[in-house]
């Protein structure tokens, strides 16, 4: 029997670079980076679908730097909201499944409850609403498509648009200034992206459809990620807790972007183990946890 074949875009980021290296073997998996696909061409998103004739498309392209889509709304929606509309209408003139990656932004964490999938949005940044927009355009366009909203990545290969991911940076900044300052009133629940692909693929198994809440679970603040940072690396190094102030032109983040999941318990997806765990196991692959930290408790 022939490969099955899959389309991931944004190919060579965290999140693409684990699902190309999951899927790789039982599938047939083209993943081609920016520079290879911009997913805003649509004459090269057709060349590509009638060269592969997919029948899976993980969409994870996205313009996500935050503050800069609040200065360049044109390219978020561009992106984030319009190329989503014609990937999602490729996949339904071709058959394929469609999984659009989404983010807890389109939340605007005003309340103390972590957010349910069937809660409303209310996103408060230009990218925040680029990406709800997107959702809609792939759950309108796409016959059964799956939209994952997810939170904090951060995986191997890293970001390059933010100059590596978050755990990268901060252990960079450590470092370079011995000294941190870090928000401790926005919460979430930090993600590897390499369980994330674990869970998308046992999703599109089992042929789940509609919107679902994906993240590792537990819950921290960004002073508290970074303070578990620091101690698995054994970096001793000054975090000060600071509150979120937004500068002038910036991008209004939600406080509480933590997910809730009933939704994806109920379609039987995994859960996913605790955010310290990952964080761990991050480190550990990445060769950045003291040999002190990887020691087994006596």
């Amino acid at each position: 029997m022939s490969p099955r074949r899959a389309l991931i875009t944004g190919g060579g980021g965290q999140l693409a670079s684990d699902l190309e290296l999951q899927l790789a073997g039982p599938w047939e998996v083209a993943a081609p980076s920016h520079a290879d696909l911009d997913v805003a061409d649509d004459s090269s998103v057709e060349a590509l679908f009638a060269e592969l004739a997919p029948e899976v498309v993980f969409n994870c392209a996205a313009y996500h730097n935050v503050d800069a889509c609040e200065r360049t709304e044109d390219t978020a929606f561009e992106v984030n909201a319009r190329a989503v509309k014609r990937l999602a209408e490729r996949c339904a003139e071709a058959g394929a499944r469609f999984i659009h990656m989404s983010t807890n932004y389109v939340f605007d964490g005003s309340r103390a409850e972590p957010y349910a999938e069937d809660d409303l949005p209310r996103p408060r940044s230009a990218y925040a609403i680029s990406k709800l927009a997107g959702e809609h355009a792939a759950l309108a366009y796409a016959p059964g498509s799956l939209v994952v909203r997810t939170a904090g990545l951060y995986g191997l290969r890293g970001s390059a648009s933010k100059g590596g991911n978050f755990v990268t940076r901060m252990i960079a900044r450590a470092r370079e200034q011995g000294e941190i300052r870090m928000v401790a009133d926005q919460r979430l629940s930090p993600t590897f992206t390499a369980d994330l692909a674990t869970v998308l693929i046992a999703a599109v198994e089992a042929g789940a459809g509609g919107v679902v809440h994906l993240t590792n679970s537990g819950e921290c603040s960004w002073y508290e990620f970074t303070t578990a940072i620091m101690e698995l690396a054994g970096i001793d190094v000054r975090i000060e807790p600071v509150a979120t102030s937004r500068p002038p032109g910036g991008a209004d983040r939600p406080l509480n972007g933590v997910l809730a999941r009933p939704r994806a318990d109920s379609l039987g997806l995994p859960p996913m183990r605790d955010w310290r765990d990952a964080l761990g196991d991050y480190l550990d692959r990445a060769e950045l946890a003291t040999a002190a930290a990887q020691e087994p408790a006596s």
